[in-house]
């Protein structure tokens, strides 16, 4: 086990690190060259995980470059309920796709799924190519950059797409605020932009009888289901309060 500095890991804590042993022991691997520099990035607030270059989800490690949204531990509740509804040799897309991390979780759980991913970050794109193996990453806006032979035969759309509300991006945390894309955060006015557009498309691509699923929060979570309504698709509602995780999940018809 890798030797921490009682100093380090005391000017983690003062940074306000819950996890400062963890932290500490995780940057040590660096080595003794290395981890003085990335202590003070991340007493400056960069994320944990682009300095350590990865993300932990689903108990994997995915690739998170400087400047990609990193995932986040609610998040995977959305990916156990795509898990839950992916049939083997499923066609998936991952749209507002960041690291890939959930469609890489869901190619990692079931078999032979077709994954597509897309986000309008060269470097989340960079990130979910690496991620995916065998999968097929887009760089573009939704469903622009996407073949048309695609159309019709998704059979599970999975969306983490931004939903905090424009007026309140300057309450988030500096490592999110300052260190992630705005256009991974910013859902517009009331949080709905992005899935406003993401829905109305969505009954387009997906196969007959196939399934939405959209993190979204628990107060917006009523908006997001009446969008999905509106759009043709029946809709409920799922919670799992340990993560604070709210999913909106719609089926086409059969």
């Amino acid at each position: 086990m890798t030797t921490v500095p009682d100093a380090l890991v005391s000017r983690l804590r003062a940074a306000g690190c819950v996890f400062a042993e963890d932290e500490a022991r995780l940057l040590a691997v660096a080595g003794p060259d290395r981890v003085e520099a990335l202590v003070a990035r991340r007493v400056a607030g960069e994320p944990l995980e682009h300095l350590l270059g990865w993300a932990e989800f689903l108990g994997r490690r995915v690739v998170v470059e400087a400047g990609v949204f990193v995932p986040r531990r609610r998040t995977e509740f959305l990916a156990r309920r795509a898990i839950a509804l992916a049939a083997p040799g499923a066609v998936v897309l991952d749209l507002c796709c960041g690291s890939g991390a959930i469609g890489s979780a869901v190619a990692a759980a079931v078999a032979g799924v077709q994954v597509h991913a897309v986000d309008i970050e060269p470097a989340a794109v960079r990130c979910a190519e690496r991620n995916l193996p065998g999968g097929h990453a887009y760089l573009g806006d939704l469903y622009a950059p996407l073949p048309r032979g695609l159309r019709g035969r998704v059979d599970l759309l999975v969306v983490n797409a931004p939903y905090i509300p424009t007026g309140t991006i300057g309450l988030l945390p500096p490592e999110a605020r300052l260190h992630e894309p705005r256009a991974a955060l910013d859902g517009g006015a009331d949080g709905l932009d992005v899935q406003r557009r993401v829905i109305a498309g969505a009954p387009g691509w997906l196969a007959p009888g196939g399934a939405l699923l959209v993190e979204t929060s628990e107060r917006q979570s009523s908006d997001t289901r009446a969008l999905m309504r509106d759009a043709g698709l029946t809709a409920d509602v799922v919670r799992y309060e340990p993560l604070d995780a709210t999913v909106v999940i719609g089926r086409s018809g059969a």
